[in-house]
């Protein structure tokens, strides 16, 4: 299931944060700091230190929004979220095809993290550089993303995924996982379309009674498929 969720920050936060950023000076380090060993011979951007005062500031910024976002909770139904990152591509860097490690270490915590699901939050305009799509496979072929800054990206941490080549500008990024209440897809995505339909008749005002009725499946699933 890939969602786009639009305008997770408004366009003020966004050059709240780009502002932030490109005045990070040092915080920028090579990203295969991070990369784990299937990821790091394709790997060639910039990367805020994780153990950074930015990192934590611009991190809890995003975290309030999603907390209060309906259709992020919606479509990952988040039981814990990975401290949210932030990358820089500038020309000729890129990300080559991989799969994102399933588990993650939260940094400073001793905690691991299981990654359902990987989220990249736009936060540069397309017309401001070249190449970097975000390119995405699945059962149903290639899905290329290159979305407004603010917008956020959704997909199983299960795809093959990659970043092209940067040809002009810079391209910059926040990035993060969540493990979600509900660990399988193809579960998480029923749930998210049912969810959708009841909001659609709810807001129809449709007949009460049924309503009901596929609200308590919809909570019943959740116990069935939900992690303790």
């Amino acid at each position: 299931m890939l969602v786009q969720i639009p305008k997770v920050l408004s366009a003020e936060q966004v050059c709240f944060v780009r502002e932030k950023l490109d005045a990070a000076g040092e915080a920028w380090v090579d990203g295969r700091a991070t990369a784990g060993h299937q990821g790091a011979p394709v790997k060639r951007n910039l990367q805020i230190a994780e153990n950074t005062p930015i990192a934590y500031e611009l991190g809890d910024l995003i975290l309030a929004e999603l907390e209060r976002h309906p259709l992020f909770i919606s479509a990952t139904l988040p039981n814990r979220v990975y401290p949210p990152m932030f990358n820089r591509y500038e020309s000729g860097m890129y990300f080559g095809s991989h799969v994102d490690g399933g588990m993650r270490l939260i940094p400073g915590t001793g905690e691991k993290i299981r990654t359902d699901v990987s989220a990249t939050l736009f936060l540069s305009a397309p017309d401001e550089y070249d190449g970097g799509e975000l390119q995405i496979e699945d059962t149903y072929g290639m899905h290329t993303a290159k979305f407004a800054a603010g917008d956020l990206l959704i997909y199983p941490a299960t795809s093959l995924h990659r970043v092209t080549p940067i040809t002009r500008g810079v391209r910059t990024a926040c990035f993060f996982w969540v493990q979600s209440l509900i660990a399988d897809d193809g579960q998480r995505t029923l749930l998210f379309d049912l969810d959708t339909a009841i909001q659609r008749l709810n807001t129809a005002n449709a007949d009460e009674t049924a309503r009901t009725h596929l609200t308590g499946c919809y909570h019943n699933l959740v116990r069935m498929w939900g992690a303790p």
